[in-house]
């Protein structure tokens, strides 16, 4: 009864009611591996590198954020366990990703179409949503049923633990460009709205999200119909972003 009322909940800012097969703790267990993986097969930049300071600094301010308006609508759970972390790794990818538990990770590629803290808060604020409102693990739970039939976690990380490594990684989009990860339009825009609201409560303007959008639209070429796709275009996004800003400007003390 406990694991189904975790199971069924609403994701903050959204409202929106979600039902997640697969125990959190699992995830981030899982998480936390896949993470050490990931930065021991990577370049790492050191502490002391002015890039790693500044996104260390925007994580930690968006965390703190996001915390304090979970901790306020009672919503508190959703970060339990979490263990906060942020590196960038240098890679000519327009990536970023956040696991479950917190575990971040910005490629250097995405830096110059970011440009500014405050763009990195834009990337950190969506990232940092995705994980808060376990939209990977609504993503690897549809996965899971489809590739494996609805197995059980363990029962799947026993007989068949590659297949199940692989979803857990695109769940996250590990691998994968920034406007290709595998989260469903829902997901993205839930992310954005949350996202925006989070950055704004850091004390960073949400309206440099309008702007860094804009920048990705520029550098990511021509996309497919939004039919086809599993992301908003550039252009429903940068619509939808700037009819939610009102509601994010609330939030937002200039400094």
């Amino acid at each position: 009864m406990a694991f189904l009322f975790d199971a069924c909940s609403k994701v903050p800012v959204t409202g929106r009611r979600q039902f997640n097969l697969l125990p959190e703790s699992q995830m981030m267990g899982m998480s936390f591996t896949q993470y050490k993986d990931v930065l021991s097969q990577s370049s790492v930049l050191p502490e002391n590198d002015e890039r790693t300071i500044m996104v260390k600094r925007v994580g930690n301010k968006i965390a703190k954020a996001a915390q304090e308006y979970l901790d306020k609508n009672n919503q508190s759970k959703r970060t339990k366990g979490f263990e906060w972390e942020f590196n960038v790794i240098e890679e000519n990818m327009v990536n970023a990703w956040c696991m479950p538990g917190g575990k971040v990770a910005f490629y250097t590629g995405i830096l110059p179409i970011t440009m500014t803290e405050a763009g990195i808060a834009v990337v950190m604020g969506h990232e940092v949503a995705h994980a808060i409102a376990r939209h990977g693990n609504e993503r690897m739970s549809q996965q899971l049923a489809i590739q494996l039939g609805g197995v059980g976690l363990s029962k799947a990380l026993e007989e068949k633990p590659d297949v199940v490594k692989n979803i857990f990684l695109s769940s996250y989009g590990l691998g994968s460009q920034l406007g290709s990860l595998k989260y469903s339009r829902n997901h993205e825009s839930e992310g954005d709205k949350m996202g925006l609201l989070f950055m704004a409560k850091a004390g960073y303007n949400p309206e440099e999200a309008i702007d860094f959008w804009g920048r990705m639209s520029e550098a990511g070429g021509e996309q497919p119909p939004e039919f086809m796709s599993t992301h908003p275009s550039h252009e429903t996004r940068i619509n939808d972003l700037k009819e939610f800003l009102p509601e994010a400007l609330k939030y937002y003390t200039k400094p």
